[in-house]
């Protein structure tokens, strides 16, 4: 029985040509092997990052597997997108999608005109290359929903750490996107993401940890790792009232749907 999967982790940083980077990596992935994970998702934020996470899915994918996407993160979309275009065109075995990409309008630490314009060429190049596009979003509603709409975005398209609330949520998947919910969903002042939940087709939901950022509670303010994504299923299956195994039965297919992983 396949157990849990994490959609979407940072497991990669220092990665390359760093050995003892490397033995933590493979340490975090026992961990997690233990907990019941056994796919983990992890996503490129730029140039460097992306290479790492190619390399851990090539170097480290075991009994815990790991796949890869390869992006620029709206903080990062100053930097030069042709690389990332590059990269994604080799058609690296484990590349499963583009991101993340998208909008943040929370810290700004690129302007929003230079956002839009990066988060427009990932939304076609995952097009291009029929891969999985993978959205960040933060205080930017409005004009993620217009980006995405001009562009049109791929069948496979999820929206990562969602932090809306129910509007947020309705809105996304009328647009044809999933949603993916992290340890957010544990914090006490997240009311609207446990209010959207309700609002979210099982179908289309996705768990994932955003590690090593926003581990869930009692964890919170630890490092996060994939170990915790069975604690983000586990509180959302309470939260919607339904069997823990069903809810991990279901976002397992739902992520493999997503990215075309494996039977």
């Amino acid at each position: 029985m396949r157990g849990w999967t994490d959609a979407h982790a940072h497991l990669q940083d220092r990665y390359l040509g760093d050995p003892a980077a490397s033995a933590d990596v493979a340490a975090t992935l026992e961990r997690a092997l233990a907990a019941g994970v056994d796919r983990v998702v992890v996503v490129g934020c730029d140039l460097v990052t992306s290479h790492e996470a190619l390399a851990l899915a090539s170097d480290l994918s075991g009994a815990v597997e790991i796949y890869a996407t390869v992006g620029l993160h709206p903080h990062d979309a100053v930097q030069a997108i042709e690389p990332i275009l590059e990269l994604a065109r080799i058609g690296h075995p484990s590349l499963v999608g583009i991101g993340e990409c998208g909008l943040d309008y929370y810290y700004e630490h690129s302007p929003r005109a230079t956002q839009r314009q990066a988060f427009a060429t990932q939304i076609s190049l995952a097009k291009e290359l029929d891969l999985a596009l993978v959205i960040h979003a933060r205080d930017a509603w409005e004009d993620l929903w217009a980006v995405m709409e001009s562009e049109g975005i791929p069948e496979r398209t999820v929206i990562h750490c969602f932090t809306g609330g129910a509007a947020e949520a309705e809105r996304c998947l009328e647009i044809g996107a999933d949603i993916s919910i992290s340890g957010v969903v544990t914090f006490k002042n997240a009311t609207n993401v446990r209010e959207a939940l309700a609002h979210i087709p099982l179908s289309r939901l996705h768990v994932e940890t955003d590690s090593p950022f926003l581990a869930p509670v009692p964890h919170r303010g630890a490092t996060n790792e994939p170990a915790w994504v069975s604690v983000v299923g586990d509180f959302v299956a309470r939260t919607l009232e339904m069997d823990v195994e069903v809810l991990r039965r279901t976002t397992v297919e739902n992520t493999a749907r997503l990215f075309r992983l494996p039977a």
